[in-house]
């Protein structure tokens, strides 16, 4: 019988979750943080289901039920994160010099590398991978499988958070509520912040895009991340030619722990 076992991105904002069996993956899914006292429990439950149980009431059943504390193999750009997740048995962190890509810098977020990496492997290189996170970043690798470089910026949710709390009078936006484009000329405080952050982010986004393919004009390009639905929605009302080509895939960091 093959493998069952998990694989944990933790992110700045959420915990994302993988089941694979073998190289399949089952299913994923995400959660908030967990109590640390949680993260205890889980390395006693005595089966997968129960463990699954305590993850989320919300996450997938298992496919079957192997012995307790399966594998969990850990992603974390949070490194007070990392130190509550390994109080559980049988865990793997994965560091930065596990992952194949060549040329890497010794502060790239491991996050950006697996996804790279697991793009690559799936699609193919040259490769530029998006992640509309809370961080929104840009990284890319040539068809060696060497980095060429990337960009960070703050995400959709950071800039309009940042404008609600670190000014006197600008209201706090919430990504969440607002799906269509804004007016570009606004006439009010609301939609001019909406125009602002987002015609802008989507113009950086299609610069980096336009710059990738003239590098690279075979390259691939990969999006993931939470904000990726409402990007490329954005991509697609503005530049649709830009937004054609995309892969969309949220679970590119995933692929990437399972590929060698």
């Amino acid at each position: 019988m093959r493998e069952i076992w998990l694989a944990l991105e933790i992110g700045n904002s959420r915990l994302h979750w993988a089941l694979f069996i073998g190289e399949t993956l089952d299913s994923a899914w995400d959660t908030d943080y967990l109590p640390e006292s949680v993260i205890q429990q889980l390395g006693k439950s005595q089966t997968l289901d129960d463990l699954l149980l305590t993850i989320s009431p919300s996450s997938p059943s298992s496919p079957s039920s192997p012995s307790s504390s399966p594998p969990l193999l850990i992603a974390s750009v949070v490194p007070s994160q990392t130190a509550i997740w390994q109080t559980y048995p049988n865990t793997h962190v994965i560091t930065l010099d596990q992952v194949p890509l060549k040329g890497v810098y010794p502060t790239l977020g491991i996050d950006r590398a697996l996804a790279l990496w697991g793009a690559g492997k799936k699609w193919g290189f040259p490769m530029l991978v998006i992640d509309a996170g809370t961080a929104l970043t840009f990284t890319a690798a040539d068809a060696n499988e060497c980095l060429v470089g990337g960009a960070i910026l703050p995400g959709l949710g950071l800039q309009f958070a940042s404008l609600g709390q670190q000014t006197g009078q600008l209201p706090l936006l919430e990504t969440q509520t607002f799906t269509s484009l804004p007016t570009r000329f606004a006439l009010n405080t609301i939609e001019a912040i909406q125009s602002g952050v987002i015609y802008t982010l989507i113009a950086g986004i299609k610069d980096f895009i336009e710059a990738w393919l003239q590098l690279f004009p075979n390259g691939k390009i990969a999006i993931k991340g939470g904000d990726r639905t409402v990007i490329i929605n954005y991509l697609q009302a503005l530049y649709p030619e830009i937004a054609a080509p995309l892969i969309v895939e949220p679970n590119l960091i995933f692929w990437g722990m399972c590929l060698d």
